[in-house]
């Protein structure tokens, strides 16, 4: 680990932002942690951070999202569409970039998280998974074949619509979708619905029927696209609330009603899993994203 490059990372969250100076999960020199305001002023104490650090080898940056990685775009770098007041249309990528000058890469934050697990925690060994995390929204990374399942932009998950519990009209919360899948089973979407955080929700709330069952459509979506060996499922909802994964687990298996006839996926307590590296997965897979940019390409 010695060996390895000095490693700067930046993971953007809807509500803080993780800086982290390493070269991975047993050698971290530094970790700073600033709350998510403004773009101009998060992104100033980002960069205040950044300079201090100077003499890192290459910059990662995992963002919530949705965000542009096609590189031959002008939009390159930035956070688009996204439902956080006053975030869309930001530039990161490019802007933090050329500060620092080093190699460049950016991806989401759960594709950032994905390759952390991929490398060192829950999936570690397994070249194709995905990364869910359940939190203030929800979102999906892919990887197959180590790389991350891209195309025309990344996965956007967590707005998938799902089969609702009979019977159910709740309307959602997603300012999009309305019910979708964020929409009924993000943290916020629990909060609306039962009247207080999940965190304060007793084990035996009705309120966690529906969001397995939202849930466990994902699950099943994911096993049907053929690509994860492991889901690893993160997230304050998830992490924070341990009697939801035997639900999950129970919830995609009755979904899928014996279609897809693999043992892994039938082994569900060890198919779908919490994350190895808990919430240091995001950072330590902007170091990732770091790295690769550092042995594959130059800076944005």
């Amino acid at each position: 680990m010695t060996d390895a490059p000095l490693i700067a990372g930046v993971e953007l969250g809807g509500t803080k932002i993780n800086c982290i100076l390493a070269r991975g999960p047993d050698a971290i020199a530094e970790e700073v942690q600033i709350p998510t305001t403004s773009p101009e002023q998060t992104l100033a104490a980002i960069e205040a951070v950044l300079e201090r650090w100077r003499g890192f080898a290459a910059l990662g940056i995992a963002s919530f999202g949705p965000i542009s990685i096609d590189r031959s775009s002008e939009h390159y770098g930035h956070i688009t569409a996204t439902p956080k007041p006053d975030w869309a249309n930001t530039d990161v990528a490019r802007r933090l970039a050329r500060q620092t000058a080093v190699p460049t890469g950016f991806h989401t934050d759960v594709v950032g998280a994905a390759l952390a697990e991929a490398r060192w925690g829950a999936a570690a060994g397994l070249a194709d998974l995905a990364y869910v995390t359940v939190g203030t929204g929800i979102g999906v990374g892919l990887i197959a074949g180590g790389k991350p399942l891209d195309g025309l932009t990344h996965s956007e998950l967590g707005h998938i619509r799902v089969a609702r519990v009979a019977g159910d009209a709740w309307p959602g919360v997603c300012p999009f979708h309305g019910d979708c899948l964020e929409g009924l089973a993000s943290g916020p979407a629990i909060a609306a619905r039962a009247g207080k955080p999940a965190q304060m929700l007793s084990s035996e709330d009705p309120a966690w029927d529906g969001v397995a069952h939202a849930l466990g459509q994902l699950l099943h979506t994911l096993v049907l696209t053929g690509v994860p060996r492991r889901i690893v499922m993160g997230g304050g909802v998830m992490v924070g609330t341990a009697h939801l994964f035997p639900r999950v687990r129970a919830a995609m298996t009755a979904s899928l009603a014996g279609y897809v006839s693999l043992d892994e996926v039938a082994q569900a307590d060890t198919y779908i899993v919490p994350p190895g590296l808990g919430d240091r997965a995001g950072p330590l897979g902007a170091i990732v994203l770091g790295e690769q940019a550092l042995h594959g390409g130059s800076p944005s």
